[in-house]
């Protein structure tokens, strides 16, 4: 665990970027899914959940960036060390994102 806290400031870093690179892909996606229903109502019964499945995984990603960012915040403004349970909030968002 000791090496993983040295080691932090690369893990957020690589789990924006999985967090970014995740975002760019499903907005793609989406946009895709959205030409497709614009086409025909009958589209927009067969891939409206797909669509709604790509919205909550950009919700998912603005959550995991606002948590990494109120962290890093707090870090920055009282200058110390990240509490336990921040330190394991920070290693789930990085499992989850990626």
């Amino acid at each position: 665990m000791k090496k993983d806290l040295e080691n932090l400031d690369q893990y957020l870093l690589d789990a924006i970027e999985n967090i970014n690179n995740d975002r760019a892909v499903t907005k793609m996606l989406l946009l895709d899914v959205i030409e497709l229903i614009k086409k025909t109502k009958e589209n927009h019964k067969d891939v409206g959940a797909i669509a709604a499945k790509y919205v909550e995984t950009l919700q998912r990603s603005n959550e995991q960036l606002v948590k990494i960012a109120s962290l890093m915040q707090k870090k920055k403004n009282e200058d110390a060390n990240l509490t336990e349970n921040d330190k394991k909030e920070l290693f789930d968002i990085i499992k989850e994102a990626s």
